[in-house]
């Protein structure tokens, strides 16, 4: 009886580490910009899932690797300027309604559990909304993430992913008017 209070103490114990571990929360980045162009034209320089780089200036490389571009279940492999590579899944697509979901499979941001929509609509003096929002955790789930896997750089590496994508689509979409 006493062999098994112990046991029972010592697995009560660990209940608190075992939930703590994996625990991070999830986090959200939404990145927002106005241009002035209508919808049709901005959908048009975003809408290739297959195609990133052509308004990020961050990917020198995109690749369709599975499935069908712009279909659901597409795989494309991005090849940063560092050469870096990131993995994502197209997981919903509308042409219709100026929007595509996606998750990064692979990679090498410091996130994890990644989701990401982008959408495109139209406002009002001929200006168009892009936003992209996502949700994640960061890639070091611990209780005590390693220096740059934090929520801290997950947030930071996310936000300068989405604006710096946002900020040169406005600059392509204005400047080719």
């Amino acid at each position: 009886m006493k062999n098994y209070a112990l046991a029972l103490l010592a697995f009560s114990l660990s209940l608190p580490m075992v939930a703590s571990a994996g625990a991070a929360k999830t986090l959200q980045v939404e990145e927002k910009v106005e241009i002035k162009a209508p919808a049709s034209e901005v959908w048009a320089k975003l809408n290739n899932f297959g195609d990133l780089g052509a308004w990020h200036p961050g990917v020198a490389k995109t690749e369709i690797t599975a499935g069908k571009n712009n279909q659901r279940g597409a795989v494309r492999v991005l090849t940063l300027g560092s050469g870096g590579k990131i993995t994502e899944k197209l997981t919903t697509y509308s042409s219709k309604k100026m929007t595509y979901t996606y998750t990064i499979t692979n990679g090498v941001l410091p996130v994890s559990s990644y989701k990401s929509r982008i959408s495109v609509a139209s406002g009002s003096n001929g200006m168009t909304t892009v936003v992209w929002k996502g949700s994640f955790k960061r890639k070091d789930t611990s209780a005590k993430p390693k220096q740059g896997q934090d929520d801290k750089a997950a947030m930071d590496t996310v936000r300068s992913v989405y604006r710096g994508g946002l900020d040169n689509l406005k600059k392509i979409a204005e400047g080719a008017k």
